[in-house]
């Protein structure tokens, strides 16, 4: 009988209270919201490192096919893998230059080894021997059922980079650099049969009506070529090598495309060493990898698209698998970001079965459309070359280390799965740790976790906690730190336990909010409200902030912990109104309040503005204040989202502005006629702001700007002479000064010289 798991996942169950009463005893000295690592999706888990565990397209884990190890070379890179007519396999290495011969049992040794440091190319040679294509030295060796090596055919080609052969028994070579395909005849005689517009020919494979295939290098693009030599390109990939040409029994082409770096300036791919100046392919295995790991992707185009579709994702895909049918319409089917596949063949069910790098992961591709599963981990950093033999059985070689495994029919009787760090961002109360799932009769779940303060565990981290068996959820018994990572192991005898998400809570750190800036915004300046993005008030209804009404518009509005300045709507004008905007956020992400305060120039203590708002925005109406120079100061707290007494506040202080709500005065000295021209002398006067500007007009309509007898109206005092021609009219004239803070004075000048 199965038992169920994670079922109450938010609702921790029976018993569980009182862990929850010690979260949020914690809580008091903390943020107050808990917040969640999560795994639960394919993606997710493949961020993590599995041994002997499956990860479905579904984000399922599950223990996988056990592998063997058939056998461990010396070498650091095996390349190609051949069967022998005995049951026995060769295998292709570097950096020696060797090739190995390893029985059906496992028995294995040193076949052949040649001058050069590569074996990158094997093939079956007639009586039981092989045929070896060696780089960088360009040499194709014919090696007996013995052993016993001769030159066969030596091109003027630098790399030997695959080797296929006709059912007439004639040999083909990809070479590079100069992306020559040569045909030698069974006497070891050969020429140029093609050459391809590419830096290098680096797969090859016959169709069923006898055309080579080729696969190149700068481009990556996939040929077929006629036996009189005529080429038509088949698919013209965005990527920057043809890796690997596999034929289904149904005679559908599929096509492993990768991209890193070379002599032809693709783009980079973690796992494959830089070869500028050597000419040699880019997808070369090295020690040194990448660790990231990140989603694998389904695609499905349409036939004859011109390249994969775009996504969130701005990082180029590393690689591709299309499908190509027979009459030349070809699919993409799979690409990944983080993965480069290096071969590809087919299980026992005819599904598509990938090898990786740069963790070596193969992937098994089935369904409609096609799903990634990832089938097991292979304990390498790259799956080169896979085999099967005459029962079906599954080969594969890898690289760094060299070895070559078995995938086995049966299930691994245990596995282990060990998440990425997560990282709290500050030290954090880590809180309960849960998962969801189901366990059958006679399999277990067993999860641990540690913590540190180093982005990499390393050995400053704490040791792996006791193992947490309550599905519904443990304490977290590991020490407060930024990081958590943990690790789950699966065991059964029979069938499998099945882990769908696992789900850790913590609280963190309460960190001070900040404030970023203060805008003061000129003198005057408004802005309406923008429409609203929450829903509207209930009219007839007092209570607008009710948890639930406040969830609806938080909802939809942005967190006010991580906001940035208020948004504003149309921009207006009015007298005596200063607009201050400010930005705050908050490193937990809390709600923020904020205490508004003033003080004049020269006052020790601030005064209150306004207390606990939630906008980061004020209209202040200064007409309630005397003129001056003042200060605002903006008080940011996390009250909202922490206990009493556990909240903390953050403040900035705002450059000088000015208050002036007090018109200049114009005081008329005299109107005196001199020559037919009447001319008016005044003095315009301001208690704080500079004179800004002075005009007069005759009709009350048209003004005319008047400057100071200095020239520049720039001080709080300004005298000014206006002539007028004639004498003053009836209606008089008419004189308007404001100063900086747009206050306006007028005053009215006739023959009987008065103010207003």
């Amino acid at each position: 009988m199965k038992r169920v798991c994670g079922a109450r996942h938010a609702r921790f169950g029976a018993g569980s209270g009182v862990l929850w009463l010690l979260l949020m005893a914690a809580a008091a000295l903390q943020a107050s919201s808990p917040k969640f690592f999560q795994v639960a999706t394919q993606p997710d888990f493949l961020k993590g490192d599995v041994q002997n565990l499956s990860i479905d397209n579904r984000g399922q884990l599950v223990l996988g096919p056990a592998i063997e190890l058939v056998y461990e070379t010396s070498a650091p890179f095996l390349w190609s893998v051949v069967p022998g007519p005995d049951g026995s396999v060769f295998i292709g290495t570097g950096n020696e230059g060797r090739v190995f011969k390893v029985d059906a049992q496992g028995k294995g040794a040193p076949f052949f080894d040649s001058t050069e440091l590569e074996a990158h190319a094997l093939a079956p040679a007639p009586g039981g021997g092989v045929y070896v294509g060696t780089s960088p030295d360009g040499k194709i060796y014919k090696v007996d059922a013995k052993g016993a090596a001769t030159i066969f055919f030596e091109p003027d080609a630098k790399y030997i980079w695959a080797l296929a052969t006709d059912p007439k028994g004639n040999l083909y070579a990809a070479t590079g650099e100069n992306g020559v395909i040569y045909k030698i005849a069974p006497d070891g005689k050969g020429a140029p049969f093609y050459q391809a517009k590419a830096t290098h020919a680096t797969a090859l494979a016959f169709d069923r009506t006898g055309n080579l295939l080729v696969g190149t290098e700068s481009p990556g693009r996939v040929l077929r070529v006629d036996a009189d030599g005529k080429a038509f390109v088949l698919l013209d990939s965005p990527f920057q090598e043809v890796r690997a040409l596999r034929f289904d029994d149904k005679g559908m082409l599929y096509v492993a495309a990768l991209s890193g770096r070379s002599s032809g300036g693709g783009p980079p791919r973690a796992d494959a060493p830089s070869t500028a100046g050597t000419g040699e392919p880019s997808g070369a295995p090295v020690a040194s990898v990448s660790t990231e790991i990140t989603a694998v992707v389904v695609v499905d185009v349409p036939s004859g698209a011109g390249g994969p579709a775009q996504r969130p994702d701005t990082r180029a895909a590393r690689g591709a698998i299309y499908r190509i049918a027979p009459d030349g319409l070809w699919d993409q089917l799979w690409e990944s970001r983080e993965d480069s596949p290096y071969d590809l063949t087919f299980d026992a069910q005819g599904r598509l079965i990938v090898g990786t790098g740069s963790k070596g992961k193969i992937y098994r591709l089935e369904g409609d459309p096609l799903q990634p599963t990832l089938l097991v981990s292979a304990g390498a950093q790259q799956v080169t070359a896979f085999y099967r033999d005459t029962r079906g059985q599954l080969y594969f070689a890898t690289a760094n280390p060299g070895k070559l495994f078995r995938l086995s029919s049966n299930r691994a009787p245990q596995g282990t799965y060990e998440s990425e760090p997560r990282d709290a961002q500050t030290v954090a109360t880590w809180g309960a740790i849960s998962w969801r799932g189901t366990t059958p009769a006679g399999s277990r779940v067993d999860l641990v976790t540690r913590s540190g303060n180093t982005e990499t565990p390393d050995d400053t981290w704490s040791s792996w906690s006791p193992a947490y068996t309550a599905a519904s959820g443990s304490p977290i018994t590991s020490p407060k730190a930024r990081f958590l990572q943990w690790r789950v192991t699966l065991t059964a005898a029979t069938d499998s336990p099945v882990i769908t998400s696992v789900t850790a809570a913590y609280l963190q750190r309460n960190l001070r909010p900040q404030v970023r800036s203060i805008t003061v915004h000129p003198p005057g300046i408004a802005f309406q409200k923008p429409f609203s993005t929450g829903d509207p008030d209930l009219a007839g209804f007092d209570n607008q902030t009710t948890p639930e009404r406040t969830l609806a518009n938080s909802a939809m509005t942005s967190p006010q912990g991580s906001s940035g300045a208020q948004a504003l709507g149309r921009r207006t004008y009015q007298k005596g109104l200063q607009t201050l905007a400010w930005r705050a956020d908050d490193g937990n992400d809390d709600d923020l309040s904020f205490d508004i305060q003033y003080r004049l120039e020269g006052e020790p203590t601030w005064k209150a503005l306004r207390r606990d708002i939630t906008d980061s925005i004020l209209v202040w109406d200064t007409r309630t204040v005397p003129n001056g120079t003042y200060f605002v100061k903006i008080v940011a707290s996390d009250t909202p989202s922490n206990a009493v007494g556990a909240a903390l506040s953050g403040e900035l202080d705002s450059v000088a502005f000015e208050v002036d709500n007090t018109p200049p005065e114009i005081s008329v000295e005299s109107a005196r006629v001199v020559s037919q021209k009447t001319i008016v002398s005044f003095e315009v006067r301001d208690d704080h702001s500079p004179i800004q500007k002075v005009e007069s007009s005759s009709d009350g309509l048209t003004w005319r700007p008047a400057f100071p007898l200095d020239g520049i109206a720039d001080s709080r005092t300004e005298r000014y002479e206006i002539a007028v021609d004639g004498q003053i009219g009836p209606r008089g004239l008419s004189l308007r000064a404001s100063d900086a803070m747009n206050n306006v004075a007028t005053a009215q000048v006739d023959g009987a010289v008065r103010n207003r």
